[in-house]
């Protein structure tokens, strides 16, 4: 797969997915005041990917401080942090990847600015590196529970072009085909931005795994028709009591699996857990602008002009719905992560 995210002679190379399936364009991003609209805009999504975004713009944006005193420069770096942790407030890898950054930080302060600098860049490619690691290992568990010759609905996209590199939801995919199973994937448009249409089609079309794409409102009548054999998702926060967040549509998407038997799995990593959020109710929903709905891809418009307009990022799927949460360290019942993943 095409990478990303990277880091490239002392830039942030981003694959800026605005601009797929159209073109593959790549940004390299020479400050964290552009990695930081990087993310905002959705030139960078996906909880995992936007972690290790938001860490390499940590690095990036310590290389240009001019500070040679620790203190000084901690106070910067953390202003840096700030800076990309108020981007989005729903992917909980976002903090995740910055509270690692600060620890590496801290840890490093004996040492030299400058070699705590390339400490920091080392600790993004770590964070980068690992992602991968363990969507291959989540790939293999979730494998698992996908047989020959099923159809799988997913939602959104969880794949490589989400992460650092192999994917999520799209990672169990991937294991399954890289077994030999013959299995095919429903893809749904995922409206408003369309990321089911765009990416996750673009992605599986190009590692030759069997996609058909359909539109958002027609899973139930697919399910009813017996055309879904299982539904595979990402995650951008999870709660102490399984409670997902994920692109918004996912919670119908739940509902109709419920209703008609289907398997529901969501797929992330222990990062995507945030033990400190009791349930979904008090996730943080991001609302995005009105144009995302009004319009398709900002180009054709679909809506009569000042309409008034809802467009959550996300909802939230109640752990009564979700079968299994596949992690790099097993599958295990909503239910389970709070005993399992407590430290």
């Amino acid at each position: 797969m095409v990478p990303t995210v990277e880091w490239k002679e002392g830039a942030v190379r981003l694959l800026d997915q605005s601009q797929l399936p159209e073109k593959v364009v790549f940004l390299d991003c020479r400050d964290y005041q552009t990695v930081a609209r990087a993310i905002r805009e959705l030139l960078v999504r996906g909880a995992p990917a936007i972690g290790v975004t938001a860490a390499m713009g940590v690095a990036l944006g310590s290389n240009s401080l001019k500070s040679s005193q620790f203190d000084e420069f901690s106070k910067e770096v953390h202003e840096i942090c700030d800076a990309l942790a108020a981007t989005r407030p729903t992917a909980v890898n976002l903090f995740w990847a910055i509270e690692r950054m600060k620890r590496a930080l801290a840890e490093s302060r004996q040492l030299p600015v400058e070699a705590i600098k390339r400490r920091l860049v080392d600790e993004s490619q770590r964070i980068l590196d690992e992602d991968i690691a363990m969507n291959k290992t989540m790939g293999r568990y979730g494998a698992v529970l996908v047989q020959d010759g099923q159809t799988i609905l997913t939602h959104c996209n969880a794949g490589a072009l989400a992460t650092a590199g192999y994917g999520t939801a799209l990672g169990v995919v991937r294991a399954a085909w890289e077994q030999g199973k013959k299995i095919r994937v429903l893809a749904d448009e995922t409206r408003p931005v369309l990321q089911g249409a765009r990416l996750t089609a673009w992605e599986l079309m190009q590692d030759g795994i069997p996609v058909t794409l359909i539109t958002d409102n027609m899973a139930g009548a697919l399910m009813r028709q017996g055309l879904v054999h299982l539904c595979v998702v990402g995650a951008d926060r999870i709660a102490a009591n399984g409670d997902v967040a994920n692109k918004i549509g996912t919670y119908s998407v739940a509902v109709l699996a419920k209703a008609h038997g289907i398997p529901f799995y969501v797929a992330a990593p222990y990062s995507t857990i945030d033990l400190n959020t009791p349930s979904g109710e008090q996730i943080p929903i991001e609302q995005r602008q009105p144009g995302e709905v009004t319009s398709i891809c900002g180009k054709a418009v679909v809506a009569p002009v000042g309409v008034p307009v809802l467009n959550p990022a996300f909802d939230v799927t109640p752990a009564a719905y979700i079968t299994a949460i596949i992690t790099e360290r097993g599958v295990f019942k909503p239910g389970e992560l709070a005993e399992r993943f407590r430290t």
